[in-house]
């Protein structure tokens, strides 16, 4: 018998005594029973398999560049643990830089990334620029202590400030908003707000809970973007919506009305729906969004006098690791249960003083006389 040998992969009998082959590089295998072994159709195969390992290979970043320094950083353990939006973010912030991922990292500096920070607030926006800045200053921070850069050239490049004129992404809701908000949504929607608005967590967050976090009257949570573990008391307010909320079997907290778990796309689409039909109605004002409840939160308990540390507390705002254990944040509950207390009392306190509508808050029109 004819001995075939092609360089880059091996041929071989297995225990069975069939003929197999596969590229040493790569591992991918010729099925022999379609391209029989020393036929045109076997030659063919292995020629699309070595030119398509060649083209990958030119296309991996090179060692000394700009692009293996990202790919350095996206096999660290910190770059794995992020939030899959995180994740997301960065990778569009690298393929941004790909036309220039060859850069050798010695001509890297400050003024360089500067000017790529300024390019790309021309062609992305202010604010997908400073994620980029973000996105670098992390890749060489992680490079630095391998050897691959001397130094974190982003950090010194000032962010691109917030333009002036531009509207408040996720403005704090007014409290007659929430009343008109919660008194027509649907049930499954309605508890949903509840949350948000009396625990001041991530949307995704909240729609990711499931009932085993409820220890007593205390949700034990974990910030998805961040990792942090925050302890956040349930009060009255929230304690009766949940109660009001209709009854499922699914494991998560919150669920649609199919009895089945959320998703942060099912309820955003649901949301946007409900939310453009009361703006349609004259009901509320354009601007609410669910995130803006967080700030909600956040403004409320900042007028009312609390310092930055305790609402950052309730938010899950501190850079503490995964290992955080329960012990600490059972002390941070009773700080917590403080907190929210405040929260209750505040806004019953502005309940009392708001007027509310008879039917909408849709503005006069101008020039409309007395």
């Amino acid at each position: 018998m004819t001995v075939v040998r092609i360089k880059g992969f091996k041929i071989f009998k297995d225990r069975y005594g069939r003929m197999r082959c596969y590229h040493r590089e790569t591992g991918q295998k010729i099925d022999l029973v379609k391209a029989p072994l020393g036929s045109a159709a076997f030659f063919t195969e292995c020629e699309k398999i070595t030119a398509s390992a060649e083209a990958n290979k030119a296309k991996a970043p090179k060692v000394g560049t700009l692009g293996g320094l990202i790919q350095s950083y996206y096999e660290t353990e910190h770059f794995k643990n992020l939030a899959p939006a995180t994740r997301r973010d960065y990778r569009q912030c690298a393929d941004f830089l790909e036309p220039i991922r060859d850069t050798s990292i010695h001509t890297i500096d400050t003024p360089l990334v500067a000017g790529i920070h300024d390019k790309a607030a021309q062609k992305i926006g202010w604010r997908r620029a400073n994620m980029l800045r973000t996105f670098l200053s992390e890749v060489f921070r992680f490079a630095i202590p391998k050897g691959l850069i001397s130094a974190n050239f982003a950090t010194g490049v000032i962010p691109k400030p917030r333009p002036a004129k531009l509207a408040y992404a996720n403005r704090p809701w007014e409290l007659e908003e929430c009343d008109i908000v919660l008194e027509h949504a649907p049930p499954h929607v309605k508890v949903v707000l509840a949350v948000l608005m009396n625990t001041g967590l991530d949307p995704s967050d909240a729609l990711n809970l499931r009932r085993d976090q409820i220890d007593g009257e205390t949700i034990w949570g974990v910030r998805g973007k961040t990792g942090v573990e925050v302890a956040i008391p349930i009060g009255p307010t929230l304690h009766a919506a949940l109660k009001q909320a209709p009854q499922h079997d699914a494991p998560a907290l919150l669920a649609n009305s199919r009895g089945e778990q959320w998703t942060y796309n099912g309820f955003s689409t649901v949301w946007h729906r409900f939310k453009t039909g009361l703006e349609a109605e004259g009901l509320i004002q354009p601007g609410l969004t669910l995130k803006g409840l967080r700030h909600t939160v956040a403004t409320t308990l900042r007028e009312a006098g609390l310092d930055e540390r305790r609402i950052a507390d309730l938010l899950g705002q501190k850079t503490l690791s995964m290992a955080r254990h329960y012990s600490r944040s059972a002390n941070l509950a009773a700080k917590n249960r403080e907190t929210m207390a405040t929260l209750e009392t505040e806004n019953a306190r502005r309940a009392r003083i708001v007027k509310p509508s008879a039917k909408s808050v849709k503005p006069e029109p101008k020039g409309k006389s007395e």
